[in-house]
Parts: structure tokens; sequence; C-alpha cells
């Protein structure tokens, strides 16, 4: 290797360790003790919880919280809990987790699968996760009402008889992954698209609304769902593994400071997937911040102090 390739290489390395040892930046490493760091995320639903974790904490507790938004990825969010950058992610899905952080075959049941996180965070990163706000924000078929009642659509094996006639689109993801991905839906249902097509989940309900696709594979509780009239199709042979939502906390926060956990658990059960459904419309429909949208809810429901 020449002197000058060799130079290049060490400034590469020497790069990398500096990365290795950095926290995110402008995540909790700077925040003062009292201040609890809560993990948003991209997605509006994810500020919109994460809101709701910060005012909930901030009713109910001495502490102040900072949100911490635009983490690309569940990975990404788990690593920030992990460095203690973040102190609470505000929403963890299920499905998602087994799959993806646990690695473990996907869970059917709703209860098992909650059983599972719950206790596998527990044992290897000690971390609460609490019980389901409520919601199950699940993949979902998505056709136009015109579509249904062209073709009688009510289900997903109504697909089956029409498939050669319509053209999906649906999450690169889901394409090619394992456990609730494409491949094992054409085992479970029995049957393929003629025409279905690689797309960004966020741009699946513009492509369908538009009469660009005539199916598309979107989130349960996606708010555009109620903008453009969607017709969701029942899954009807529970393919798809649940994605319940619920907030993690810092085993060490949790154990600290109790009524930081004893407030978020006012939450547990609160919020159905019709509601969140309605606030993600709230924020993408009529262009609500999610902070506001989170503000909101829990005025109006009085920051669920009945529960004692």
């Amino acid at each position: 290797m020449d002197n000058e390739k060799y130079k290049k290489l060490v400034l590469f390395l020497g790069g990398l360790v500096l990365l290795a040892g950095c926290s995110f930046p402008g995540l909790a490493s700077n925040q003062s003790e009292n201040t609890v760091a809560i993990t948003g995320g991209i997605t509006t639903e994810r500020q919109i919880i994460a809101g709701m974790v910060a005012g909930m904490i901030e009713h109910y507790t001495d502490n102040q919280t900072t949100i911490i938004n635009n983490l690309g990825s569940q990975n990404i969010n788990h690593e920030a809990m992990m460095n203690g950058d973040a102190d609470i992610s505000g929403t963890n899905y299920t499905g998602t987790d087994i799959t993806t952080t646990l690695r473990l075959p996907a869970e059917k049941d709703p209860d098992k699968a909650l059983e599972i996180v719950q206790k596998e965070f527990k044992e290897r990163y000690n971390e609460e996760w609490l019980d389901t706000y409520g919601f199950d924000n699940t993949y979902v078929f998505l056709v136009r009402r015109d579509t249904a009642e062209k073709y009688d659509l009510e289900k997903v094996s109504d697909l089956e008889d029409v498939a050669d006639n319509l053209t999906v689109g649906a999450d690169r993801a889901w394409m090619t992954r394992e456990g609730d991905g494409y491949p094992g839906f054409i085992e479970e249902y029995g049957f393929e698209f003629d025409s279905i097509l690689p797309m960004q989940i966020g741009l699946v309900y513009d492509a369908v609304a538009a009469n660009r696709m005539d199916v598309v594979l979107g989130y349960s509780t996606d708010g555009r769902i109620a903008s453009y009239d969607l017709v969701m199709l029942d899954d009807d042979r529970n393919y798809f593994p649940p994605y319940d939502a619920s907030p993690t906390i810092d085993g060490k926060l949790a154990e600290s400071d109790p009524e930081v956990k004893d407030a978020l658990e006012r939450l547990t059960g609160k919020i159905d997937t019709e509601t969140m459904q309605k606030l993600n419309y709230q924020s993408d429909n009529n262009l609500v911040e999610p902070t506001i949208v989170a503000e909101r809810f829990l005025d109006q429901n009085g920051y669920f102090e009945e529960e004692e």
C-alpha cells in the first residue's frame, strides 16, 4: 500500500473511532437531571404520542421534558434508548420489535406478543414495556370506495377473484420481508397479484386516491384513510401480526421516579385505533401540529385525572 492510501485509511478509521464514542447530536446527554427525553419519530403518529407522553409527565410530575423527533427508524430509536440519549420511547409496536429488535419469529396472538416484548425488553435492555395505549397500527389493504363497490370487496380474500385486474402498491420492505411480508402472504392466502409495485409507504395513500393504484397496503391508523374515504379490507385470515402500541421506559428511570411510570399508565387502553386515526387526521389533513393535537386530546380528557 502506498503512503497516500495509508494516510487516507488511517484518517478514515480514526473517524470511525470518534463516531463510535459519540451520542446522537442534541439529545438527552445535554439535558439537566430533571429533564426527561422522549423519542418521537418521523411519523405523525409517533410525534402525537410523544406529545401526549410529555404532557402527562409534566402534568403529574415535577420533571420537564424534551422530545426527540426525526429518528428515521426503529433501530435508531432503540439505539437512542440504549445509549442513554433518551429516557422514554413514546411509541413501540409489538410486531415491529419482535421481528426487528428482538429478531424473534412473528407472533400473531396480541396477548402473547405483549408478553414476549415485556419479558425480553426487561431482561435484555432493562426497559419497562407498558401495556398498550389501546390501538393496533397494523398493515391493512386499502381500496377506494368505488373499487370496493365495483368488485364487492370487504375482506382480503375477496381480492383473489380479481387479483389479475388490479394494480397493487405496497411498502418496499414488505415485498421481501419474512414473517409478515409478501412471500408469507402468498402462502397464507393462496394467491398473488399479477401487478404489484414496491413503493414508499408514505406515497401509497395519494397513489390509490389519484387512481394510480387500485389497491395499496397501508397502516390502519393513518389519518389519510379518512381523508380519502378509503375502505379497509378485513384481514380475514389474520395474517398480519399485531402492532399494538406502548411506551417503553428506561428501567433506571422507572425505579428512581415511579411517578413517571404512573403518569403514563393513565394512558393505558385510552386510545383505540379509531381514535388514533382521527388524531392523525387532524395533523395530516387539517395540518395541526402534532404537539397541539396531543395537547388538545389530553385537555379534552382532563389528563385522565379520574384514574387513581
